[in-house]
């Protein structure tokens, strides 16, 4: 369904909550099924969101707050904020300028556009069409290991910054809405066929020749436990993304916000860690950052205001968060936020975390 975006409510909608709402309106029945599904009976899909609501704020008074700075160190390179657009497929589904249109709000804004394997734009085409967009390219493996050179090639000649190998996707999970509706993705470019071609065997032993290939940092998206951070250490990893898939994979697993401290404390230090998963307000990325993450990855928040006004929609979702992040970071007494750490959370003493 594409319905032109209206300013006045575009202007209206202050939140990532209003804008989900607004979304929900207009997105297709296809549309809703893909973006808004987890697996199984969608556990893990809630508590993404409910997880940063057990945790607390422990605010500072009395610190000079009047200049905030939400700059990061990510891979090496200082990142005006800790904000990523996490890598989503088919986003024309949502909008007809898909991809395109959340690049322009990502180069906008500041923020990385990490690109999907199963994007509706090829990498090539995408940074050709918004060249000054910081990107990554998440990185299906596919049976056909020529064809996954071939795509790596390809974005590192495009000018891709960084390699997300997604790792916790050897079949694909069990997405009842999807399956009720026997909803088929329409996968491609090279990637014809879709994701039944993900190599279903790929191990550890593969990582080295994928990230000579590359010639780029590699980040392994689905690490969850503290084990999986050690082998990736181990294997040369740049870094991690502690990820559930939004929920799509395994139901019952943990949330982001419940796996993040135990990886970061296994690392320590010697890679990046990312984490995404329910992110919803600038609060959720202090959580995180004193947690110990570097930066978080944002999807379906993006979906939402690229389905409500395409770039501009996406480019005011990245605003709010940034926004309340810098008013969390005044408010809780950390006014840098590279400086935030544990000692500013506290378990939240409500259970289920407060209403969104």
């Amino acid at each position: 369904m594409d319905v032109a975006p209206d300013s006045a409510l575009t202007h209206s909608l202050l939140s990532v909550a209003d804008y989900e709402q607004a979304a929900l309106a207009r997105m297709s029945s296809e549309a809703l099924v893909y973006i808004g599904g987890g697996a199984g009976d969608e556990v893990t899909l809630a508590d993404n969101v409910a997880a940063w609501g057990r945790l607390a704020l422990r605010p500072r008074v009395l610190v000079a707050a009047g200049q905030c700075d939400p700059a990061v160190q990510v891979l090496g390179a200082r990142r005006p904020h800790p904000l990523i657009v996490a890598p989503t497929a088919f986003q024309r589904l949502v909008h007809p300028d898909g991809e395109i249109a959340t690049a322009r709000a990502a180069a906008a804004t500041g923020a990385v556009m990490c690109v999907s394997t199963f994007a509706s734009t090829g990498v090539a085409a995408l940074a050709e069409a918004v060249p000054d967009a910081a990107r990554w390219f998440q990185l299906y493996v596919l049976s056909d290991r020529g064809e996954t050179r071939a795509m790596i090639e390809a974005a590192a000649h495009s000018g891709y910054e960084a390699l997300v190998i997604t790792v916790d996707r050897p079949v694909l999970g069990l997405r009842e809405r999807e399956l009720r509706v026997r909803f088929r993705d329409p996968a491609a470019g090279p990637t014809d066929g879709g994701p039944d071609r993900i190599d279903a065997n790929l191990s550890w032993d593969d990582l080295a020749g994928l990230a000579e290939v590359a010639q780029l940092p590699v980040l392994l998206k689905g690490v969850m436990t503290a084990e999986d951070a050690r082998l990736a250490v181990e294997h040369g990893a740049a870094g991690v993304i502690v990820s559930n898939h939004g929920g799509r994979q395994l139901d019952g697993v943990l949330a982001g916000a419940d796996a993040l401290a135990p990886i970061v404390d296994e690392v320590d230090g010697r890679i990046d860690v990312l984490v995404d998963g329910g992110i919803r307000r600038g609060t959720d990325v202090v959580k995180a950052l004193a947690l110990g993450a570097r930066a978080v990855l944002v999807g379906r928040p993006l979906t939402w205001g690229l389905a409500v006004a395409g770039t501009d929609g996406a480019q005011r979702v990245i605003e709010i968060l940034l926004a309340e992040l810098l008013n969390a970071l005044a408010l809780v007494g950390c006014p840098r936020a590279a400086d935030l750490h544990r000692g500013f959370l506290a378990p939240a003493p409500w259970s289920a975390g407060p209403a969104r």
